[in-house]
């Protein structure tokens, strides 16, 4: 008997030892699969966690606490009442993404309080995430949420500041690179990043945003950040430009920011590590941790590329017809998707009137266009304003499912508070029943949403190429910048592809004749370096067919991946990526203003010859940012490639297996 305690006493041991989660008192540690994350939650008067990595302090104390419209504040003067934990080490196969599976691994700990509340954190080898839980019945108000992440020093990193959360934004911004203590004029967008010295660089951001307003994050002039969340609005105005109501803005809001069911859990807030630069183009932890997809029958949803008419403006050169909003140019950009296979074509603002989605204009002969569209197995999307969407619902989703429309373009929310987060939901679910992708533009950022409804198939949120019609900030530092920072939020519709590409002293903003900053090889290196699973093709037609090399790189480049490598990168100066769909790879790669000279190892390839067909900067780039050169020849594993790129440059890699 003795020996069968002693030996059950051993198990019990060894098993406590083997624990990546223990207790002493109302101190709780978790530990990351790798044990090189640890979380310390500590629950007395206040609620705090910290955060180790490899031993080394990553962040300080920072409290959690949510408070309630009555007064109540869910994490002051914490009583326990238990604690769990699990583990999870399992692929999880997306619909489409970066790569075909990615691994799920992480250490879980949930501590319950006597509030009616509990915590759940959850440590990963490459990030942390907790969020709160709530367990009351009916409704609650939520008048405030208390988000904190204290740092060990005034470090510097990479935001984006919004003076007011409460005034119109879509997170087309562009990055500073600043010290903490510096984001003080009003609060940053997210995801932003943080350069730790000791450790890696932190990405934070939010995951599983639903019927609850969006996370900004404010210095405290200091060495932290902290919360601002807005406010439920009440009243709105109409507002625009043209004639037209682009935008739906508060005029009056409440002192609370959300009104929810009782029984919940809320945002994952969220770090994610990269111990160098590049690490952040392979995360996947965003779709992790969203809540798995809620559609049963996901079939029909095809990601692909889109021959985009509004970049362009419609110009089309050659033809025997007045081009413009009509139906032969429509036509035209059908007959140029069919022939190149392309998905979708675009049609974007003026095809209806845009007060009333149902009375379409009478200068395009909507059926005829439908009609066509379909003989020639090439899908439509449709650009409607969100808040007229959200009134005609019902009407207008029965109209475009009626017409067989493939997806919706959903603009100009330009709010992140609890009802247009909800708008959000509403309009992916209502499209899903009716078998309809949609594209959200003028949009708050990714958090997840593209898992729960996988028709959500792209998402602007990001300074993208239109920003060249209208000034000079699209910049190429802007473009080796977003993949590291806005792209690990989730998919990005930066729409590249302009035929016009110029030098930074010859470039002009021309929103009718439009151009792009930096080399025609940059160009290229987007559709492989930026994921949109719904990817535009941003120039016309007649541009692309007029250089047929370019024009089958860009229309047969996939939009989504079986395996993604990132090679080599650094915030603001450059980045490199090789992605693999069926055994065809592909590698992009750009730079900022500055010349740069890269050598591509290839010895992620498996065995074999491949055929290396490569798209590179020519030796007049820097001054003509159209001039490339295409080279072919086989290569192995055993290689690496040299490119030479052009202030503004890039280059295009397709390998081929013999």
């Amino acid at each position: 008997m003795y020996k069968k305690q002693k030996q059950l006493f051993i198990i019990l041991l060894c098993l406590a030892a083997s624990a990546s989660v223990f207790a002493k008192g109302k101190v709780f540690k978790l530990q990351s699969p790798d044990k090189k994350v640890t979380i310390e939650i500590e629950a007395g008067d206040i609620l705090t966690y910290s955060v180790q990595y490899a031993g080394k302090p990553l962040l300080a104390k920072s409290p959690i606490s949510m408070t309630l419209y009555d007064g109540k504040v869910l994490g002051s003067k914490t009583k326990v009442s238990g604690s769990t934990n699990r583990s999870v080490n399992q692929q999880v196969k997306p619909l489409f993404g970066i790569s075909n599976s990615y691994m799920d691994n992480f250490q879980e700990l949930t501590v319950s309080f006597a509030d009616n509340f509990s915590v759940i954190f959850r440590a990963y080898n490459e990030g942390v995430a907790y969020r709160i839980a709530t367990k009351m019945t009916g409704k609650i108000k939520i008048k405030n949420e208390q988000v904190v992440y204290n740092f060990g020093g005034d470090y510097t990193g990479f935001f984006s500041e919004l003076k007011d959360i409460h005034e119109p934004n879509s997170y087309e911004v562009h990055y500073k690179n600043q010290k903490l203590s510096q984001v003080d004029t009003g609060a940053s967008y997210l995801p932003l990043v943080v350069e730790v010295p000791a450790g890696p660089k932190v990405l934070i951001t939010e995951v599983d945003l639903l019927d609850y307003p969006a996370l900004y994050l404010k210095s405290d002039g200091k060495t932290g950040l902290t919360s601002l969340l807005p406010t439920i609005v009440t009243k709105t105005k109409l507002n625009g430009w043209n004639n037209v109501n682009y935008q739906k803005l508060y005029t009056e809001r409440a002192d609370y920011i959300a009104e929810t069911q009782g029984s919940r859990s809320f945002p994952w807030r969220t770090m994610i590590f990269a111990n160098i630069d590049k690490d952040f183009l392979n995360s996947n932890l965003v779709y992790l941790l969203a809540t798995e997809s809620k559609l049963k029958d996901v079939s029909w949803i095809q990601p692909g590329k889109v021959s985009w008419d509004w970049w362009n403006s419609l110009n089309l050169t050659g033809v025997n017809f007045k081009t413009g909003f009509n139906t032969e140019t429509y036509k035209y950009y059908i007959d140029f998707a069919a022939k190149n296979g392309i998905k979708y074509v675009n049609i974007d603002e003026g095809w209806s009137d845009q007060t009333n989605l149902l009375k379409v204009t009478d200068k395009l002969d909507m059926p005829e266009v439908v009609r066509y569209a379909k003989s020639k197995n090439v899908g439509l999307f449709l650009w409607c304003i969100w808040h007229e969407l959200d009134e005609q619902m019902t009407e207008a989703m029965d109209q475009f499912q009626k017409w067989g429309i493939a997806g919706v373009k959903v603009d100009f929310m330009d709010r992140d508070d609890q009802e247009v987060v909800n708008f959000y939901e509403k309009c992916a679910s209502e499209a899903a029943k009716r078998k309809i992708l949609v594209n959200f533009h003028g949009a708050m950022k990714p958090t997840g949403l593209e898992r729960t409804y996988p028709n959500v198939i792209n998402r602007e949120a990001v300074q993208g190429l239109e920003y060249d019609k209208f000034g000079d900030k699209c910049t190429p530092e802007h473009a080796a910048t977003v993949p590291f920072i806005r792209m690990v939020a989730g998919p990005m519709d930066y729409t590249p592809g302009a035929m016009q590409n110029h030098n930074k002293g010859d470039f002009r903003a021309i929103s009718d004749r439009p151009m792009s900053q930096g080399t025609r090889c940059q160009q290229l290196a987007m559709f492989v370096l930026y994921y949109a699973p719904l990817e535009m093709m941003a120039d016309a037609p007649t541009a692309y067919e007029k250089e047929p090399e370019i024009l089958k790189f860009c229309a047969e480049a996939p939009t989504v991946w079986d395996e993604t490598i990132a090679l080599d990168g650094k915030i603001s100066d450059y980045a490199v990526i090789a992605r693999r769909k069926g055994d065809k790879w592909y590698i992009g790669g750009l730079t900022d203003w500055s010349a740069r000279s890269v050598n591509v190892d290839l010895s992620f390839l498996p065995a074999g010859n491949y055929e290396a067909e490569m798209f590179s900067d020519g030796m007049n780039a820097e001054r003509v940012g159209n001039d490339y050169k295409r080279t072919v020849k086989t290569v192995t594993s055993k290689e690496k490639l040299p490119f030479d790129m052009a202030p503004g440059g890039g280059f295009a890699v397709v390998l081929t297996k013999k």
